[in-house]
């Protein structure tokens, strides 16, 4: 049975969660990572949605706080939080034999999603943002204004290669501030248009 996700009372099921990497400045630099000179694409499958976070999977399990879009009709329909999860170890082992990311990016468990809120394409705009907390305390923050690439950008870049299909979920990248999970851990997702609130999610570390 595929993985479904919810536009308010209603529920998409996505085929596929294409993923942008790197495409926040400052989280390039705090994982020691080089800019890339093009767009960074990664998919995660739809086995990978779930509605629990976990801690753990064969390894301690980093968090990635991300603005995720519901593609439809070949346009952005709504805007929600998710959280990508890594095996960083395994991550950077990859990265050093210059292997692809997919078994520490698109395990089991690997990508978590708020409820996603219609919005209209003047939505995407510079003051979308998104606000990860962690035991009350500010882990992340951020949003299009700080992406390298913004999100009709990754649009048109994505369809110019590949189909994007309705319900399909587009992760944008993370900012900065990146970290592992701890089991018991409160997190708790924002996303933001201006001050307006649009979306909440919180969830228990598991």
């Amino acid at each position: 049975m595929l993985n479904s996700v919810n536009i308010g009372t209603r529920e998409v099921t996505p085929s596929n969660i294409i993923c942008i990497g790197r495409n926040y400045v400052e989280h390039i630099e705090e994982l020691g990572n080089e800019i890339p000179e093009e767009m960074v694409v990664f998919n995660k499958p739809n086995s990978a949605i779930s509605k629990e976070l976990y801690s753990f999977y064969d390894e301690p399990l980093h968090y990635e706080a991300e603005l995720c879009f519901i593609v439809e009709k070949g346009l952005f329909s709504a805007v929600g939080f998710g959280i990508d999860l890594t095996k960083r170890a395994l991550q950077a082992k990859l990265k050093t034999s210059g292997l692809p990311w997919e078994r520490a990016k698109a395990f089991n468990g690997a990508a978590v999603f708020s409820d996603f809120k219609t919005i209209t394409p003047d939505d995407i705009n510079n003051t979308l943002r998104l606000v990860l907390t962690i035991n009350d305390e500010v882990a992340q923050q951020g949003g299009v204004q700080l992406m390298m690439h913004k999100p009709n950008e990754i649009l048109t870049e994505l369809s110019s290669f590949t189909t994007v299909n309705d319900g399909d979920i587009i992760m944008s990248g993370t900012p900065k501030g990146v970290g592992k999970i701890s089991k018991g851990d409160l997190f708790e997702g924002n996303v933001y248009l201006g001050e307006h609130l649009l979306v909440s999610k919180s969830w228990v570390a598991q």
